[in-house]
């Protein structure tokens, strides 16, 4: 099981690195000095931010499957790091850079799907509502 997930995590980090390889020469490529109106800079612009944020998260995943190596290297790759019990395998399978069991996992979402939905209204209520012609 460690053998096969760690040519998964190998061939996934080297698809990541060849991705991001790929984009940066599309973005050379396609750089153009700041020309046109506003509304095509900003569908550039816009176009840049969507190109650094999957580039963001293609890093991060970078980072994921760099850790699940090093765990497999040390020998704690498997491991839950909250309730230190064996992932199941087939958790393992589904995403080879996992880090907590499925049970953690769903409690930590919940507790954090859970503060989010306390602060929440907190921000709403501070908002102050002036009624306009349509409320009318």
């Amino acid at each position: 099981m460690i053998e096969e997930s760690k040519k998964i995590l190998l061939k996934m980090k080297e698809e990541i690195i060849d991705e991001i390889s790929a984009n940066i020469k599309i973005e050379s490529a396609d750089f153009k000095p700041e020309i046109g109106d506003t509304s095509d800079q900003a569908g550039e612009e816009r176009d840049r931010e969507i190109s650094l944020l999957l580039c963001n998260r293609d890093r991060e995943k970078l980072v994921s499957i760099e850790d699940a190596l090093e765990r497999i290297e040390d020998g704690t790759y498997g491991i839950c790091e909250e309730c230190e019990e064996e992932i199941n395998e087939g958790r393992l399978k589904v995403m080879p850079f996992a880090t907590l069991c499925v049970a953690c996992k769903s409690e930590m979402e919940k507790k954090t799907n859970d503060k989010n939905l306390v602060y929440e209204p907190e921000i709403y209520r501070k908002l102050d509502y002036t009624p306009n012609e349509d409320d009318k």
